[in-house]
């Protein structure tokens, strides 16, 4: 069976509460967004953690790291949190404690490949991830 962020279009599973651009008119999914194509599910993905990275969640303090990104991401109440953060540092190339920034296009893509991959178990093609940013 296809993975629920795959078949929604959303593949870091981003709950609703947004109204995002790109949305499928019809939601059958109760708790989870769904999305037109995958390139609006990365967009979202991409705009929600630069918001978390730069702090302008609203609900949450700037992460500035991979640990603190995953971990408001995928709380430990929900998730292996520590495997998750262990996963996208090796696939990323980034130290869980290194700086990240929201302007690297470069390093965000990779989080947001390596994210997806761990709530996925799909990896996105890079060409999906390139035309996202296009649509920001």
């Amino acid at each position: 069976m296809e993975a629920r962020g795959i078949r929604n279009n959303n593949p870091l599973n981003i709950r609703k509460g947004c109204n995002w651009r790109g949305e499928r008119g019809v939601q059958l999914d109760r708790e989870f967004e769904e999305f037109e194509s995958m390139e609006y599910g990365i967009r979202a993905a991409i705009k929600l953690i630069c918001n978390h990275i730069n702090g302008q969640t609203g609900r949450h303090k700037p992460c500035t790291n991979l640990v603190q990104l995953i971990e408001t991401w995928a709380p430990p109440t929900e998730n292996n949190t520590g495997a998750y953060i262990k996963a996208v540092e090796e696939m990323t190339g980034i130290n869980r404690y290194q700086r990240i920034y929201a302007n690297n296009r470069e390093m965000v893509s990779r989080i947001v490949t390596a994210m997806a991959k761990v709530e996925t178990g799909e990896l996105l093609d890079a060409s999906l991830v390139r035309s996202a940013w296009d649509l920001l």
